[in-house]
């Protein structure tokens, strides 16, 4: 049946209200599923930076280790600079610090200045001589 022009009558095409709002719950929904999935890989990346600098700080140790016989206990001695923190408007989020060294071996410790999840957690892992880097605290 073909629809009669009315001129009283005028008509709008579009959507609804009730239709807007279903779809905007439906998107909110989707994206509550998926956070969970996207902070876990967010975390993942930024525990990167970790590793790599106490990789790093490994390898610096190890040369001092060859050269004097014993490890430094002070970052500078091996070379190590670190960056500055987002807290002071850098972009490291790991605060790099020796634990303990020795001529017997060392400790280095990255502690994330971010609680990367919100829970009041903060990341933190160590490497000591024989290279091993290790999340002691799991954020």
């Amino acid at each position: 049946m073909l629809a009669r022009y009315n001129p009283g009558v005028v008509r709008e095409d579009g959507f609804s209200l009730t239709e807007i709002l279903v779809v905007i719950v439906i998107i909110g929904i989707l994206v509550l599923l998926a956070m969970p999935k996207f902070t876990s890989i967010i975390s993942r990346a930024k525990t990167t930076e970790a590793k790599i600098m106490l990789k790093h700080l490994h390898t610096l140790q190890t040369a001092y280790y060859y050269e004097n016989d014993r490890y430094a206990m002070e970052l500078p001695a091996i070379g190590f600079e670190a960056n500055a923190l987002i807290s002071e408007g850098g972009e490291a989020r790991y605060r790099i610090e020796m634990v303990k060294a020795d001529q017997t071996g060392f400790l280095a410790r990255a502690v994330a200045t971010v609680d990367f999840d919100k829970d009041g957690t903060f990341n933190i892992w160590e490497v000591d001589q024989s290279g091993q880097i290790a999340q002691t605290t799991a954020d």
